[in-house]
């Protein structure tokens, strides 16, 4: 059977049956012609360690890249390393380490495009940290990825946030880590509400005087730039950066609330996309891909309106804790065999915000067995106290 007995926001008890599933149309041997389209990808934690789940949790190295397989299968980029694998909120850069050579061998095994998060999270952020440290934190990273033959995505830095006295300090920072790179990498900039350590980044708070320190940046090494991801959440934002881009530079989205109408472009341009979402919906995302390359921009906004509510509630405040929705996508879909993560992060969202999540997810079409999904929801809600007597 696939009714559930779900709680709501009052407390309140309803039944809910999940739909029937149609599978999404998704070639799987044409790539993307139009955009570039990344998804942040998730790692599945190992459940039989015998280790401390916070503080030294252990992952599931053949699940993990065969995630990354199916990523890959259905014409998607795999941004590695990122936050959507709690890069510096469960994953160390020692296991970071490990899962960017593990996926770099793989993805070339199948020809399969990724990028990988360096930064400096093996730097510890505290006054006495210098500039001088955070040059030699990024360097290190930079030469451990160049040196596996990856690709890279240029994080933002904590220590940087902490020590930097003004925007002069990341405009030193950046213009040398980037005129010292072997090739053009994706900038990240990543807003307060993913990350709150990188409030201010930039040397300013107000978003405007922050844009144009970036911009500045990115001119000044236009050469070494191949675009740049910002994850502010604010449409409008993303758009006037877009347009004072140097035509060389893309802009890649990370805006898990309006990604639709940012890909979708307009007028003066687009975005390509870098999304923690892409995980959670790849078969629509890699759906409408082919369907903006077709020209088909009806069945495009028909397969992402529907995603929109879904990654909206995911990315909810506090907006970090989105990596919890992320995995439960997965073990919801049979993509893990269980709901446990790294740094015990399971426990991030309550039962509540599950249960919403399971109706949106089949709302949009993206439980792609309901009975399964249905049983993994029921275990789920039994754990939680939700008595599920005569739903079986």
């Amino acid at each position: 059977m696939t009714k559930l007995i779900l709680p709501n926001k009052d407390r309140k008890l309803y039944t809910y049956e999940a739909s029937n599933y149609t599978p999404f149309d998704v070639p799987t041997d044409k790539p993307f012609e139009k955009r570039t389209a990344f998804s942040a990808a998730h790692v599945v934690a190992d459940p039989l360690a015998d280790a401390d789940p916070t503080l030294n949790a252990q992952i599931d190295w053949d699940k993990t890249m065969e995630y990354r397989h199916y990523l890959w299968s259905l014409g998607l980029s795999v941004a590695e390393a990122m936050d959507t694998a709690q890069r510096g909120m469960g994953l160390s850069w020692e296991g970071a380490k490990e899962l960017i050579s593990r996926s770099i061998k793989e993805a070339k095994s199948v020809g399969g495009n990724m990028a990988s998060g360096v930064g400096t999270d093996h730097l510890e952020p505290s006054p006495s940290v210098t500039l001088e440290d955070v040059e030699r934190a990024y360097e290190e990273q930079v030469s451990f990825v160049e040196g596996e033959g990856g690709k890279i995505i240029l994080m933002a830095s904590r220590a940087l946030a902490a020590c930097a006295q003004g925007p002069e300090d990341y405009q030193r920072v950046y213009n040398k880590i980037l005129q010292n790179v072997s090739q053009p990498v994706i900038l990240h900039w990543l807003g307060d509400m993913f990350d709150p350590a990188l409030k201010g980044y930039w040397g300013h708070e107000d978003l405007d005087e922050a844009m144009e320190v970036c911009l500045q940046i990115i001119r000044d090494n236009e050469a070494k730039v191949d675009g740049i991801k910002i994850s502010l959440l604010d449409d409008q934002k993303e758009i006037e950066m877009r347009r004072k881009l140097p035509d060389s530079v893309r802009m890649y989205t990370g805006d898990d609330f309006n990604y639709p109408e940012l890909i979708k472009g307009d007028e003066q341009g687009y975005s390509h996309a870098l999304l923690g979402i892409f995980d959670a919906i790849a078969p629509a995302a890699a759906g409408a891909m082919h369907a903006l390359d077709a020209g088909d921009l009806e069945k495009y906004d028909q397969l992402l309106e529907k995603t929109v509510p879904l990654s909206r509630h995911i990315f909810q405040t506090p907006t970090f804790s989105y990596k919890t929705g992320v995995v439960f996508m997965a073990y919801l879909n049979g993509h893990q065999d269980h709901f446990r993560m790294i740094g015990g992060k399971e426990g991030a969202r309550s039962i509540v915000h599950l249960s919403d999540l399971f109706v949106m997810a089949d709302e949009a079409g993206l439980l792609r067995n309901p009975e399964l999904a249905t049983d993994r929801m029921r275990l789920t809600l039994e754990l939680a106290g939700v008595n599920q007597e005569g739903t079986r």
